[in-house]
């Protein structure tokens, strides 16, 4: 990603410390589960350790220790049995979800020859789990349970702390970055307009304002004639152009998006929503007819780039391209009532990691919807399971998720430049687009192939955001 972020994950484990004293031979068992149970966490993830809480004391110095380093999630491991002061006063202060990773390590006892020690070392599941609910509930925190055994092997276990890691990496990348607002919102799309302290205060997104007379100017200082002639070939690579394309026919656009890719670096920008009418002639019309596919070539690096000045598509598609590596600008487009089928697409900018095939760019004069014309990006998404996420907020300014799993299928497209997907649903697509409508997104979602909505529930937990799942 052109602008990197990495989440932070608290951890810890506890166990009661009466135990210990007890059974000496607890402390190495312990040691060691918990040394496994860090190396769990990808690499991705920046680890934030407590250790292994025994005592009150122990749980205040690992919540000193999270709240510090403003941790995005916290995993707790549950060693054995331990009481509920062990864990309390690590996430009292904290506003984010705990995850009680409750992994026994051997599948089955060997009820002739367990002893104590055994048994609270190595079989010991499930007492504690509800002990640590009641009371995170009590504080008034989010939980989750993962509940799973080490012998042997369990892949649901591990699924289950990629995507929890995952899902925090959002909650980062909305910390750590800003969004860019050049222009303002497509006129009258006022299901796109958004109160930007609100969006701070809820999604902890901070909102940079640009105007487009500095994006005019943002490639004059670029002569690196090097950096453009590669970046010239990038896009040849990523692009099939209609009629053919050369170096020298993209030069201006690599040029602009050499630019590009340092002021996203210079600004921390992880998010772009953009909307401009193509009157002005000169440099303005020139990096008009050009900007669909060199925000493209950002989407392709980790930037959401949304059209229509649309602040909360950008921020579906970074959650997807987060989560599943790829974020794609849709709507509903069309319904195939002989197929059953809903056409769900968009013109403008799109994601590379999306298409099956390299996409097309070509020139058309006439944007629909705007004025001007120039450059048109097609994608063309992978066929099987596909995932949307549309943001909306209700009269309170309280952010919603709304999200849906189908199947895209093949068979024709239409032909006018835009990327679009032929979806399935299994409710039906009149029932579909009641019920989407109905739960009132915005009339944009992002697109991912793939089935992500267990992972986008934990993104919401993470934000304390409702989800909506449309079935």
């Amino acid at each position: 990603m052109l602008v990197n972020t990495k989440a932070r994950i608290g951890v810890f484990s506890i166990a009661l410390g009466a135990y210990l004293p007890q059974f000496p031979s607890l402390k190495a068992e312990f040691e060691a589960q918990y040394d496994a149970f860090r190396r769990r966490l990808p690499e991705t993830v920046e680890l934030v350790d407590g250790g292994i809480v025994t005592t009150k004391e122990l749980a205040k110095a690992a919540g000193d220790k999270f709240r510090s380093a403003d941790v995005d999630l916290v995993m707790l491991q549950l060693l054995t049995y331990a009481t509920s002061y062990n864990m309390l006063p690590a996430v009292r202060d904290l506003d984010v979800p705990v995850v009680l990773v409750n992994v026994q390590k051997k599948r089955s006892p060997d009820y002739e020859s367990t002893d104590t020690a055994t048994w609270l070392g190595e079989l010991y599941a499930c007492g504690a789990v509800g002990e640590m609910v009641a009371d995170l509930e009590r504080a008034g925190k989010r939980h989750a349970v993962i509940t799973g055994v080490v012998e042997g092997g369990d892949p649901k276990v591990q699924e289950e702390i990629d995507s929890w890691c995952r899902a925090a990496q959002v909650r980062r990348r909305f910390r750590d970055t800003n969004l860019a607002q050049i222009g303002r919102p497509y006129p009258g799309m006022m299901d796109l307009y958004i109160d930007e302290t609100n969006l701070y205060h809820r999604m902890f997104l901070y909102t940079k304002q640009f105007d487009w007379e500095k994006m005019w100017a943002i490639a004059d200082e670029i002569r690196d004639e090097a950096a453009i002639h590669e970046k010239a070939q990038e896009i040849l690579d990523t692009f099939d152009i209609e009629g053919g394309g050369t170096i020298e026919k993209v030069w201006e656009m690599a040029k602009y998006v050499v630019a590009f890719e340092q002021w996203v670096k210079d600004e921390q920008i992880a998010f772009i929503a953009s909307h401009y009418d193509g009157f002005a002639q000169g440099k303005a019309g020139i990096l008009d007819s050009m900007l669909i596919p060199a925000f493209s070539m950002l989407i392709k690096q980790g930037v959401a780039c949304a059209v229509e000045g649309d602040i909360k598509v950008a921020m579906a598609m970074s959650i997807l391209k987060t989560i599943a590596g790829m974020g794609q600008l849709s709507e509903m487009y069309s319904i195939d009532f002989e197929e059953d089928i809903c056409i769900i697409g968009h013109s403008g900018s799109g994601d590379a990691d999306i298409s099956a095939k390299k996409p097309t760019m070509k020139m058309v004069p006439v944007f629909h919807g705007k004025t001007g014309g120039g450059y048109l990006t097609q994608f063309y998404p992978h066929l099987g399971p596909v995932t949307y996420l549309g943001i909306t907020q209700d009269r309170n300014g309280n952010f919603k998720f709304v999200t849906a799993e189908g199947v895209n299928e093949p068979g024709p497209i239409f032909r006018f430049g835009d990327t679009n997907m032929r979806t399935r649903f299994s409710c039906g697509a009149r029932e579909f687009c009641n019920r989407w409508s109905e739960a009132g997104p915005t009339h944009h979602m992002a697109a991912a192939a793939g089935r992500h909505i267990d992972t986008i529930l934990k993104v919401g937990k993470i934000f304390n955001v409702s989800v909506d799942v449309i079935t």
